[in-house]
Protein backbone atom coordinates (compact mmCIF):
# COMPACT_ATOMS: atom_id res chain seq x y z
CA UNK A 1 0.00 0.00 0.00
CA UNK A 2 2.81 2.44 0.89
CA UNK A 3 4.65 1.47 -2.28
CA UNK A 4 1.53 2.15 -4.34
CA UNK A 5 1.08 5.55 -2.69
CA UNK A 6 4.74 6.36 -3.41
CA UNK A 7 4.31 5.55 -7.11
CA UNK A 8 1.13 7.65 -7.35
CA UNK A 9 2.85 10.64 -5.74
CA UNK A 10 5.91 10.20 -7.96
CA UNK A 11 3.74 9.93 -11.07
CA UNK A 12 1.89 13.12 -10.09
CA UNK A 13 5.12 15.06 -9.36
CA UNK A 14 6.66 13.94 -12.66
CA UNK A 15 3.50 14.43 -14.74
CA UNK A 16 4.05 16.50 -17.89
CA UNK A 17 1.34 18.99 -16.86
CA UNK A 18 2.90 19.73 -13.46
CA UNK A 19 6.44 19.88 -14.87
CA UNK A 20 5.39 22.21 -17.67
CA UNK A 21 3.61 24.42 -15.15
CA UNK A 22 6.76 24.72 -13.02
CA UNK A 23 9.31 25.00 -15.83
CA UNK A 24 7.38 27.59 -17.85
CA UNK A 25 6.15 29.83 -15.05
CA UNK A 26 8.60 32.36 -13.62
CA UNK A 27 6.30 32.89 -10.63
CA UNK A 28 7.16 29.42 -9.28
CA UNK A 29 10.85 30.01 -9.96
CA UNK A 30 10.83 33.25 -7.96
CA UNK A 31 8.71 31.64 -5.24
CA UNK A 32 11.20 28.79 -4.88
CA UNK A 33 14.19 31.17 -4.72
CA UNK A 34 12.47 33.35 -2.10
CA UNK A 35 11.59 30.27 -0.03
CA UNK A 36 15.22 29.10 -0.18
CA UNK A 37 16.47 32.52 0.92
CA UNK A 38 13.95 32.70 3.77
CA UNK A 39 15.01 29.25 4.97
CA UNK A 40 18.62 30.36 4.81
CA UNK A 41 18.01 33.55 6.79
CA UNK A 42 16.05 31.57 9.39
CA UNK A 43 19.28 29.73 10.22
CA UNK A 44 21.09 32.97 11.16
CA UNK A 45 20.00 32.65 14.80
CA UNK A 46 22.55 29.88 15.21
CA UNK A 47 26.12 30.47 14.06
CA UNK A 48 26.74 26.76 13.44
CA UNK A 49 23.46 26.07 11.64
CA UNK A 50 24.09 29.15 9.52
CA UNK A 51 27.62 27.94 8.77
CA UNK A 52 26.30 24.54 7.72
CA UNK A 53 23.85 26.11 5.29
CA UNK A 54 26.45 28.56 3.96
CA UNK A 55 29.48 26.25 3.67
CA UNK A 56 28.97 25.20 0.01
CA UNK A 57 28.66 28.78 -1.19
CA UNK A 58 31.35 30.08 1.15
CA UNK A 59 33.71 27.40 -0.16
CA UNK A 60 33.09 28.47 -3.78
CA UNK A 61 33.46 32.18 -2.93
CA UNK A 62 36.72 31.75 -1.01
CA UNK A 63 38.08 29.26 -3.55
CA UNK A 64 37.78 31.92 -6.26
CA UNK A 65 39.77 34.39 -4.11
CA UNK A 66 42.39 31.71 -3.43
CA UNK A 67 42.80 30.60 -7.06
CA UNK A 68 42.93 34.07 -8.60
CA UNK A 69 45.18 35.37 -5.82
CA UNK A 70 47.52 32.43 -6.27
CA UNK A 71 47.57 32.87 -10.05
CA UNK A 72 48.41 36.58 -9.74
CA UNK A 73 51.13 36.14 -7.10
CA UNK A 74 49.14 37.51 -4.13
CA UNK A 75 50.50 34.47 -2.22
CA UNK A 76 47.49 33.07 -0.34
CA UNK A 77 48.54 32.16 3.20
CA UNK A 78 45.32 30.92 4.81
CA UNK A 79 41.93 29.61 3.73
CA UNK A 80 38.97 29.09 6.02
CA UNK A 81 35.27 28.46 5.51
CA UNK A 82 34.36 28.23 9.18
CA UNK A 83 32.62 31.17 10.85
CA UNK A 84 34.26 33.44 13.39
CA UNK A 85 33.49 36.77 14.99
CA UNK A 86 35.37 39.83 13.81
CA UNK A 87 36.45 42.73 16.04
CA UNK A 88 33.02 44.38 15.66
CA UNK A 89 31.16 41.26 16.81
CA UNK A 90 29.89 40.38 13.33
CA UNK A 91 30.21 36.88 11.90
CA UNK A 92 32.69 36.30 9.09
CA UNK A 93 31.73 33.11 7.23
CA UNK A 94 35.10 32.53 5.57
CA UNK A 95 38.26 34.24 4.47
CA UNK A 96 41.46 33.97 2.48
CA UNK A 97 44.58 35.78 3.61
CA UNK A 98 47.28 37.03 1.24
CA UNK A 99 50.91 37.99 1.85
CA UNK A 100 51.53 39.97 -1.34
CA UNK A 101 48.58 42.22 -2.21
CA UNK A 102 49.75 44.79 -4.77
CA UNK A 103 48.23 47.22 -7.27
CA UNK A 104 48.05 44.61 -10.04
CA UNK A 105 46.47 41.76 -8.07
CA UNK A 106 44.22 43.47 -5.47
CA UNK A 107 41.29 44.11 -7.83
CA UNK A 108 41.13 40.68 -9.52
CA UNK A 109 41.77 38.75 -6.29
CA UNK A 110 39.12 40.72 -4.41
CA UNK A 111 36.51 40.53 -7.18
CA UNK A 112 37.32 36.90 -8.10
CA UNK A 113 33.94 35.52 -6.92
CA UNK A 114 32.40 37.20 -9.98
CA UNK A 115 33.96 34.32 -11.93
CA UNK A 116 31.20 32.12 -10.49
CA UNK A 117 28.68 33.87 -12.77
CA UNK A 118 29.97 32.15 -15.94
CA UNK A 119 29.71 28.84 -14.07
CA UNK A 120 26.05 29.55 -13.31
CA UNK A 121 25.49 30.56 -16.94
CA UNK A 122 27.17 27.35 -18.17
CA UNK A 123 24.98 25.20 -15.92
CA UNK A 124 21.88 27.01 -17.14
CA UNK A 125 22.83 26.83 -20.80
CA UNK A 126 24.37 23.37 -21.11
CA UNK A 127 23.56 21.22 -18.07
CA UNK A 128 19.88 22.05 -17.46
CA UNK A 129 18.76 21.06 -21.00
CA UNK A 130 20.25 17.56 -20.69
CA UNK A 131 18.90 16.88 -17.20
CA UNK A 132 15.81 14.66 -17.03
CA UNK A 133 12.79 16.89 -16.48
CA UNK A 134 11.71 16.03 -12.95
CA UNK A 135 10.56 18.26 -10.13
CA UNK A 136 13.47 17.09 -7.96
CA UNK A 137 16.03 17.97 -10.66
CA UNK A 138 14.41 21.37 -11.08
CA UNK A 139 14.55 22.03 -7.33
CA UNK A 140 18.22 20.96 -7.24
CA UNK A 141 18.96 23.20 -10.22
CA UNK A 142 17.35 26.18 -8.45
CA UNK A 143 19.26 25.39 -5.24
CA UNK A 144 22.60 25.16 -7.10
CA UNK A 145 22.00 28.35 -9.07
CA UNK A 146 20.92 30.22 -5.94
CA UNK A 147 24.10 29.16 -4.13
CA UNK A 148 26.34 30.01 -7.09
CA UNK A 149 24.82 33.39 -7.93
CA UNK A 150 24.46 34.57 -4.34
CA UNK A 151 28.09 33.74 -3.58
CA UNK A 152 29.34 35.33 -6.80
CA UNK A 153 28.62 38.73 -5.30
CA UNK A 154 31.74 40.20 -3.68
CA UNK A 155 31.39 41.19 -0.02
CA UNK A 156 31.82 44.68 1.40
CA UNK A 157 35.32 43.66 2.52
CA UNK A 158 36.10 42.44 -1.01
CA UNK A 159 35.21 45.87 -2.41
CA UNK A 160 37.38 47.58 0.23
CA UNK A 161 40.37 45.41 -0.74
CA UNK A 162 39.72 46.01 -4.45
CA UNK A 163 39.78 49.77 -3.86
CA UNK A 164 43.01 49.79 -1.82
CA UNK A 165 45.19 50.70 -4.80
CA UNK A 166 43.95 53.55 -6.99
CA UNK A 167 46.46 52.61 -9.70
CA UNK A 168 45.02 49.07 -9.78
CA UNK A 169 41.45 50.34 -10.02
CA UNK A 170 42.52 52.67 -12.83
CA UNK A 171 44.41 49.87 -14.63
CA UNK A 172 41.46 47.47 -14.60
CA UNK A 173 38.95 50.21 -15.43
CA UNK A 174 40.96 51.08 -18.57
CA UNK A 175 41.23 47.37 -19.46
CA UNK A 176 37.47 46.91 -19.01
CA UNK A 177 36.67 49.93 -21.19
CA UNK A 178 39.12 48.69 -23.88
CA UNK A 179 37.51 45.25 -23.91
CA UNK A 180 34.00 46.72 -24.10
CA UNK A 181 35.01 49.00 -26.96
CA UNK A 182 36.60 46.08 -28.80
CA UNK A 183 33.35 44.13 -28.72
Amino acid sequence: MIERLYYKITAFLDSPFLLQTFFNNRFFLILLVVMLMRMKYATYRSMWLSALVNIPGTFLHELMHFLVGGFLNARPCNFTIFPRRDLNGNYVMGSVGFRNVTFYNAVPAALAPLLLLPLGFYINRYILPIMPATLLNYALYILAQTIIIENAIPSRTDFKVAGMYFSGVLLYSVLLVAVLLAL
